[in-house]
């Protein structure tokens, strides 16, 4: 099953780890969906959507974060069994309870200037096609939060996820961003690359003229793909991202627009990861998925 998706823009500062956290929460409350979420932005900003502070520091502390996995199988060549490092019950949304974490640090950027260093590229890539190939089968859905830019580790993502989605404000600097990622994927075409399941357009005021201007530009170049509904820039959804211990209902969490939006957003997504699969049986062709060759 191809369920794998990479979440990333080149671009920074579009909601990226919010659209993640909706999405996930969507998929388990109102699609009783298992999802990991794969944290593998230095910032950790998607963990601490999903779990206390304190509770996030205990983690990187006591070594069971995604840096600790990857340490042991790419930089000291040992066998980690993944489950170890992924968090269940994590969230603040009662009827959402079948998401899982792979939380991450900052540390995350030593580790990756190590790979450099001793040139463990090709390394780094079979760690992840081995970890993505192990979770495909474990869940649903799996949403790899990527940081913006494109690091060694983020292309190994792209490279292996079955998917990547690019959430983007409509802008014309996140509209330069998704350029940057449209002109990598065009380098090595041998090394393969996730398949375009679409851009999300994020943090739209839907009053501004600019933004409007925007969004039809974008939604007219078929090569985006652009789901239907733009997530607009609502308070719900900056309340949204912080943690709450005390937990609230799917509907608390996510009302007016911001829910109807990622409601809607989805079932986008489910509808095209569907049609996929189906025209591929159809066709009796392989389904839509990174031609997995090794970087040295």
């Amino acid at each position: 099953m191809q369920n794998t998706i990479a979440v990333m823009n080149t671009k920074g500062g579009v909601g990226k780890s919010t659209i993640v956290m909706a999405l996930a929460e969507t998929l388990s409350a109102l699609h009783d969906k298992s999802v990991l979420v794969i944290d593998s932005d230095t910032q950790a900003s998607v963990s601490s959507m999903f779990m206390t502070t304190t509770s996030l520091h205990k983690l990187q502390t006591d070594g069971l974060t995604i840096v600790d996995f990857l340490v042991a199988t790419v930089l000291n060549a040992e066998e980690a069994d993944w489950r170890k490092f992924v968090v269940s019950n994590v969230g603040d949304v009662d009827d959402a309870r079948s998401i899982y974490v792979m939380p991450s640090d900052m540390q995350l950027t030593l580790f990756e200037r190590e790979v450099s260093k001793e040139a463990l590229h090709g390394r780094l890539r079979g760690a992840i096609r081995a970890l993505l190939a192990d979770v495909r089968s474990m869940f649903d859905i799996v949403l790899i939060d990527c940081p913006p830019g494109l690091s060694i580790l983020t292309e190994s993502w792209l490279r292996e996820a079955d998917w990547h989605i690019s959430p983007m404000k409509p802008d014309y600097v996140s509209s330069c961003g998704l350029e940057v990622l449209r002109r990598f994927k065009a380098l090595n075409p041998e090394m393969g690359f996730a398949t375009n399941l679409g851009v999300v357009i994020n943090m739209k005021d839907e009053f501004s003229a600019m933004d409007n201007e925007y969004h039809r530009w974008l939604m007219e170049n078929g090569d985006n793909r652009c789901f239907s509904r733009a997530v607009p820039r609502v308070t719900a959804l900056q309340h949204a991202a912080q943690f709450q211990q005390l937990e609230r209902s799917f509907q608390a969490k996510y009302p007016g627009d911001a829910g109807g939006s990622v409601k809607e957003l989805a079932v986008e997504m489910l509808n095209r990861l569907e049609a996929s699969r189906a025209a591929a049986l159809a066709s009796g062709a392989a389904l839509p998925v990174a031609q997995h060759g090794v970087s040295s």
